[in-house]
């Protein structure tokens, strides 16, 4: 049957189809029990949690279900040398935002704070709790940590935007490689090469990995439907990783007006930028960032750009201003329909069972 896979196999599920593992609070332990419930693979995106709250969220999923899942981390959490930024940096962002604080009617806030990386103590806390998964981005953990994952039976997965990114990967031990196109929702995570010069889309990107490498492969971007995921599969793809389909169900931790946009025809026009964390992300084409594009320079780096943009996005929320509000979303949007993750999951094996057997 075409749901016995590699991955299938390794990960313990009935179909290879995963959850993508939203950060930024998008995720949720329902969510994520309602996919591995239906006999797909759902994931936590933690890289905003800290260890204690890693903790809790894990303790969450396991009360809503006993069969396996994904909890996954940034390895690269930040792009600010030695934490912090200079004054002239900060007074760049200021003046090329201040239009947009204005129009919301608020003070543009002080200069970030200085940031220290997260990941040493949140893969601790991987490494205690022994989820039957841990994925990452932006990265590859060091050989130190893999090797405390074998040991501690814990599978682990890699994103790649780029063939070399699916051999560093492979080099370095992973179980399995996800292939993430550029039509995927939320942040490109490329790491061997700036995100802007790793944009291949994700059938391309599949067949480069597949002619190459060993390790089970799981295409990720551009897939919401069964005919998606059968074009996957013939392509030589183990599983699917879904995204924006799994967003758009009631479960996830999008608010309600996320939701709503994904299903509207704004969903249309999605654009690859940085202006709202200071990495390259794709969502739903606000006027703030096309009015800023090309500007990128002047941006703040990852994370102080969120930082400094979480003000307007509260604001702008609060007022329904949402030109200036990063909704993220893949190109497939458009594409959606199902508002519940166990309806989306069934309608994705019956359509694929239709699709292969044609």
């Amino acid at each position: 049957m075409w749901y016995q896979t590699k991955a299938t196999e390794l990960l313990g599920i009935d179909y290879p189809i995963m959850q993508g593992p939203f950060g930024g609070n998008l995720s949720s332990p329902q969510l994520v029990a309602a996919v591995c419930n239906s006999g797909g693979m759902g994931g936590y995106g933690a890289y905003t949690l800290s260890p204690q709250e890693i903790i809790e969220t894990n303790r969450q999923i396991r009360m809503l279900t006993d069969k396996p899942y994904n909890l996954n981390l940034w390895v690269s959490d930040t792009d600010v040398p030695k934490g912090e930024i200079s004054d002239e940096q900060y007074e760049q962002a200021r003046m090329l935002f201040q239009p947009y604080f204005d129009e919301a009617g608020i003070p543009v806030p002080a200069k970030p704070a200085p940031f220290q990386s997260r990941f040493e103590d949140q893969v601790q806390v991987i490494l205690d709790i022994k989820p039957q998964v841990f994925s990452f981005v932006f990265g590859i953990p060091s050989a130190a940590i893999l090797e405390q994952c074998r040991k501690a039976g814990i599978i682990t997965a890699g994103a790649a935007t780029t063939l070399d990114e699916a051999l560093a990967l492979e080099n370095a031990g992973v179980d399995l490689i996800i292939a993430s196109g550029f039509e995927a929702g939320g942040h490109r995570p490329s790491f061997l090469a700036p995100a802007e010069q790793s944009t291949t889309g994700t059938f391309v990107l599949l067949q480069l990995i597949r002619e190459k490498v060993r390790t089970p492969v799981v295409a990720a971007g551009g897939i919401a439907n069964g005919r998606g995921i059968a074009a996957a599969l013939t392509l030589g793809a183990d599983a699917v990783q879904i995204g924006t389909a799994f967003l758009a169900c009631e479960e996830s931790g999008a608010t309600e007006t996320h939701r709503r946009m994904l299903f509207s025809d704004k969903a249309k026009q999605t654009i690859l930028s940085k202006a709202f964390t200071g990495r390259l992300g794709r969502g739903i084409a606000p006027r703030l960032a096309l009015e800023l594009a090309g500007k990128e320079n002047l941006f703040l780096p990852f994370p102080l750009q969120s930082t400094f943009m979480s003000s307007l996005r509260k604001a702008a929320f609060e007022k329904q201003q949402w030109d200036l509000i990063f909704f993220w979303s893949g190109q497939i949007a458009p594409l959606l329909h199902h508002t519940k993750a166990t309806e989306l999951m069934q309608s994705l094996v019956e359509e694929t069972t239709a699709r292969i057997q044609r």
